[in-house]
């Protein structure tokens, strides 16, 4: 018999979700995976008392993982499609999901339940290591506390993000050193994240920039990847990234910066019968 109970800490998942990264194809999204997924709400599968799985909704009633443990005797088919019908009373409303094609069973599972579903984002990977001379990129300056609030008006100008969100999350990125600007005559033009993971993806960088909306298509985007890139290189680090499916001026700078987009973040909405 199974029961499905609120998750309250997520230490109570980190083990399972240990095993839930290391059955991935290729590394997964850093920002969905440690940014969304933590705010998200987690759900646990029991048997006899045994977490044995679990999965997580966010605020929308879409689903971002799903796993079950090999060890349940559960069938995940009929416990995913049971979910996805909305018939589980502990965690209510399922509209869809997000999943990206790198995590094989949600998605089949996904597909499974799917009425619809369209490309999201895509996620790339540096292939190939070896780096021109004359791609080592843009001079970048590591961001200071002091310059937290210069850094999110930009972000909020250029972007559209929460400004609240941005202190937190910039706040955090220039505690751990990896939030950096591009500065020329005193105005913040771009700026560039290369993202550690503290744990499972560790041998990856996550990259992320922002270019001012005045500068773009002058090239300022691929001067930050190829600085960010070979930063990571320098470290022993593989750098991947993602962006949505419809920047096709991000893909191009991605591109130039010697990454290619092996995967795909896919939404999906669910079949409710």
């Amino acid at each position: 018999m199974l029961e499905i109970k609120q998750i309250e800490t997520l230490e109570e998942v980190k083990k399972l979700k240990k095993q839930y990264f290391e059955q991935s194809t290729a590394p997964l999204d850093g920002m969905w995976h440690f940014g969304f997924v933590p705010m998200s709400s987690h759900f646990g599968f029991y048997e006899h008392d045994t977490l044995v799985g679990y999965c997580c909704v966010n605020g929308d009633g879409y689903m971002l993982q799903f796993y079950l443990s090999p060890v349940a005797q559960t069938k995940a088919k009929e416990l995913f499609t049971l979910i996805a019908e909305q018939n589980s009373s502990a965690i209510g409303a399922i509209n869809g999901a997000f999943v990206s094609t790198a995590e094989p069973n949600y998605l089949s599972l996904c597909l499974d339940n799917s009425s619809s579903f369209k490309v999201n984002a895509l996620m790339y990977q540096q292939v190939n290591t070896l780096i021109s001379e004359s791609a080592t990129g843009l001079d970048l300056t590591p961001a200071s506390q002091d310059q937290l609030s210069a850094f999110v008006e930009f972000a909020v100008n250029n972007i559209g993000a929460p400004a609240q969100w941005l202190k937190e999350y910039f706040g955090n990125l220039i505690t751990r050193q990896e939030l950096f600007g591009y500065w020329k005559d005193g105005r913040l033009l771009a700026t560039g994240e290369c993202r550690l993971f503290d744990e499972h993806q560790t041998k990856y960088a996550d990259l992320g920039m922002i270019v001012a909306e005045s500068e773009r298509g002058q090239g300022i985007a691929t001067g930050v990847l190829n600085r960010l890139v070979n930063s990571a290189n320098q470290r022993g680090l593989i750098p991947i990234c993602s962006t949505e499916s419809g920047n096709l001026g991000a893909q191009k700078a991605i591109h130039r910066a010697g990454l290619e987009p092996l995967n795909r973040i896919i939404q999906l909405e669910f079949d409710h019968k």
